[in-house]
């Protein structure tokens, strides 16, 4: 460990968008020092042998990438691959799981015979993909503003409006999405399809006023403008390993198991690591852990917080998680009920169990009750099938297979430090038995072993989650979503509130999924604090 405790930035947190602003800080000239608490860096954006003696490496919480620009790719050199699925969703009809929605981007004539198999209303398939169209037209108006300085409402929608895209900000920004949804399309399950775009990780009905649901629907859609979800090649640990890679190649420094204490007026950073205290201080602090947690390191609980101070007074950064996570490995893809498709075509894209629009809304209306819902509506991705070489060669010869769950309309209201342990056996039973609903054969018989015999399968909760990688009430956005845009009149007076990554300290910077336009693995929330510094201060070199 170097001796030095003055620094040009300290960055509090590794997780990928942390070793992102130290990348970009670093190689620029800036002496960096980033904290990470876990014994590795990459926060929720790694790779992991989840199960005992098993050789496989599942991206055990993240899992997909949409997010991430090019522009940091290339500006930071990182060497990972990203792979297209070919298809986009496979949705069993749960009134007759022997007929299904199968999107194939690769077949335009079976996309469409399949919205007449699940009878669709005629011509909803053209509606389907003209109800897209629109979106991304406005998608790719706004995908470029993402790493660019911030623009307000009315510029933002100027932008829109030139790129032909009036009525897509009117469906997606200025309305409830459920207004659009049904307007556009007839089928409960196709309009349920779309709708799940709107609510991962998002506890929202499609008609909530608060729009919580739109900017989530943004969000999964704005992603290069097209809103393709890839798979990272070698799993998520090789994007947040590259960052790691470029970030130590540029001269940061990176300290593992360093837990930070308290973030101090002044730029001073107190930290345990080695057994021992530390404090190291900084022109700029970089938060890549959730704006909650901020608020606790500076010694500042919520009810404490000054009426305007900004990494208090949004009330988004307070937002509760919404999900139970799945990981499962299995000795082979399981045998569907609907016999006209294969399994490797069913999960090539996203599986899609129990999430017809009206199922969506009766779940949300039995978990804002205190329960969880049945039929869990839950969505499943197979990264081994589009990369296998997450398994060992032993296993891929073996036909095994990974699978993700994502259950949603699982609050954290609805999981306690006392019913935890139970909460998450109920919860995995209720995957299981949605999963079940749709499968020729239980996907318990299935579950490879680990050398002791216990089954390949781990749950995690909102609490599971806040406890192994710190965040807030198990938020995946590391609290609610904000709009690409600032209100018309908000000022942008200032490198860190044009970035979008301002707090009310201005030595003390945003850089993680809590920064205006983070969330996912993107990398965006760690560009824009460091280019907020290098914005702040006359250029440097190495040197």
């Amino acid at each position: 460990m170097s001796s030095t405790t003055e620094f040009d930035a300290i960055i509090v947190g590794g997780g990928h968008n942390g070793l992102a602003a130290a990348a970009y800080l670093a190689k620029s000239g800036r002496d960096v020092l980033v904290l990470e608490k876990l014994e590795h860096a990459g926060g929720a954006a790694v790779s992991a042998h989840a199960f005992d003696g098993v050789d496989a490496r599942l991206s055990r919480y993240s899992y997909l990438v949409s997010l991430l620009p090019r522009q940091i790719i290339d500006d930071l050199g990182l060497r990972i691959t990203l792979a297209r699925r070919r298809y986009s969703s496979y949705t069993p009809d749960p009134a007759d799981g022997s007929r299904a929605l199968l999107v194939d981007n690769g077949d335009e004539a079976a996309t469409a015979a399949s919205f007449a198999a699940v009878g669709a209303p005629d011509g909803e398939f053209g509606a389907f993909t003209a109800f897209y169209a629109a979106c991304r037209q406005l998608t790719e108006a706004l995908w470029p503003t993402m790493t660019a300085p911030l623009l307000a409402r009315s510029d933002a929608r100027a932008l829109a409006a030139r790129a032909g895209a009036d009525a897509a900000w009117e469906a997606m920004i200025e309305h409830p999405i459920g207004q659009a949804i049904r307007r556009e399309l007839g089928s409960d399950l196709v309009r349920g399809v779309v709708l799940t775009d709107a609510l991962i990780g998002t506890f929202a009905r499609a008609d909530d006023a608060d729009l919580q649901q739109n900017i989530c629907f943004l969000y999964h859609l704005i992603g290069g403008g097209t809103g393709d979800w890839d798979v990272p090649v070698g799993g998520m640990g090789a994007v947040s390993g590259e960052l790691e890679r470029a970030a130590r190649d540029a001269g940061a420094t990176i300290l593992t198991s360093a837990d930070v204490t308290a973030v101090r007026p002044g730029g001073t950073v107190d930290y345990r690591h080695g057994g021992q205290d530390h404090s190291a201080s900084a022109r700029w602090v970089l938060s890549n852990v959730a704006p909650v947690v901020l608020d606790r390191l500076r010694g500042r609980p919520a009810a404490d917080l000054p009426a305007g101070a900004a990494a208090g007074a949004n009330p988004n950064h307070r937002r509760e998680g919404a999900q139970v996570k799945v990981n499962l490995l299995l000795k082979r893809l399981p045998r569907l009920l609907d016999g006209s498709v294969s399994p490797e075509a069913a999960f090539g894209g996203t599986f899609h169990i129990n999430e017809t629009w009206s199922q969506l809304d009766a779940a949300y209306s039995t978990a804002a009750a205190g329960c969880v819902p049945s039929p869990l509506p839950c969505e499943i991705y197979c990264h081994s099938l589009t990369d296998p070489s997450i398994l060992s060669p032993e296993l891929q010869a073996a036909g095994a297979q990974t699978l993700t769950v994502f259950g949603l309309h699982v609050p954290d209201r609805l999981v306690t430090a006392e019913n935890n342990g139970d909460r998450r056996a109920e919860l995995q039973a209720a995957v299981l038995a949605s999963l079940n609903s749709v499968l020729a054969e239980p996907v318990e018989d299935l579950l490879l072993t680990d050398p002791d015999g216990r089954p390949c399968i781990e749950t995690k909760t909102t609490l599971d989650i806040e406890r192994a990688v710190g965040m807030p009430r198990g938020n995946i956005f590391h609290g609610g979503l904000d709009w690409p845009f600032v209100e018309d009149g908000e000022p942008l007076d200032t490198p860190a509130r044009r970035w979008g990554v301002a707090t009310d300290d201005p030595q003390i910077l945003l850089c993680g999924s809590g920064a205006r336009r983070g969330g996912a693995v993107s990398a965006i929330g760690g560009h824009n604090a460091a280019m907020a510094v290098l914005e702040s201060e006359p250029p440097r070199r190495h040197g």
